[in-house]
């Protein structure tokens, strides 16, 4: 990340990306996460986080906490306070949910002057957005990022450190159908874990146990399904629901089988 910084001058780097990384040492792997991509581990049929996303709705409370000590970085527009809903002017005074960066659940408060400023983390799930801005809040770059129209910086609210966790091959006894499965925000979006595993399974089988290209084979399946098929309204799945919109990047690796790690 520091080293984007100190490049996007003369590399022309103004965005940002996210980073999922599987590392293979001493008969683990080690999964680092930072963004909103997934990775699982498909076992026997059962199905291993080995990742979870990060977003304004899942860091809410340390970017809460952040804006409570520096409320600098709110730049006089912002409150770190959530409520369930935008504050008009003629609430002033009256009671409303709200919670702060030491809360999991809600209470009342009387709505003051600072409270009608927009919230730090605005909207729920997929638009859920920080400053209205940005809707994941670790990854690397983004240095420039500003609130629209404004001389607020966002980059002190997106961390670049990631989530590391270990998974142990040496623990388990492992076939040729059980895989590591990484892909980015864009098969999440519209494909989750059960339905993933499916197309393993489904894809897997059809092809010899031996065979190399049946990974390549699985990762390429659940691109394409999770992008859909062109039509009038748009891409769409196969139940007609929305396709994809965004990016969709698939790894596919075998824990096991020939030539396995035993």
């Amino acid at each position: 990340d520091d080293q984007i910084e100190r490049e996007r001058a003369s590399q022309r780097l103004a965005g940002g990306c996210c980073a999922l990384a599987a590392v293979y040492l001493m008969g683990k792997f080690y999964v680092a996460n930072a963004g909103d991509s997934r990775a699982i581990i498909i076992r026997n049929g059962e199905i291993i986080p080995m990742s979870r996303e990060f977003t304004p709705e899942t860091e809410r409370q340390r970017l809460q906490f952040l804006a409570f000590l520096r409320p600098e970085l709110l730049g006089r527009e912002f409150t770190h306070l959530e409520f369930p809903r935008r504050i008009q002017p003629k609430e002033l005074g009256k009671k409303m949910l709200y919670r702060d960066q030491n809360m999991n659940g809600w209470a009342y408060k009387k709505i003051e002057e600072d409270d009608l400023k927009f919230p730090l983390i605005y909207g729920e799930g997929k638009k859920a957005r920080v400053m209205a801005t940005i809707g994941v809040t670790r990854g690397l770059g983004d240095h420039d990022l500003k609130v629209f129209s404004s001389n607020i910086h966002i980059k002190p609210f997106l961390s670049c450190f990631p989530e590391v966790r270990v998974y142990d091959l040496t623990q388990y006894e492992h076939c040729p159908d059980d895989v590591l499965v990484l892909g980015t925000d864009g098969l999440w979006d519209v494909t989750n874990d059960e339905e993933v595993a499916g197309v393993v399974m489904e894809v897997l089988t059809s092809y010899e146990p031996n065979d190399p290209c049946r990974y390549t084979m699985v990762a390429q399946e659940l691109v394409v399904r999770s992008r859909g098929v062109l039509k009038e309204r748009g891409w769409r799945l196969a139940n007609d629901k929305l396709g994809s919109g965004d990016d969709i990047s698939v790894f596919v690796i075998p824990l096991g089988g020939p030539g396995n790690y035993t």
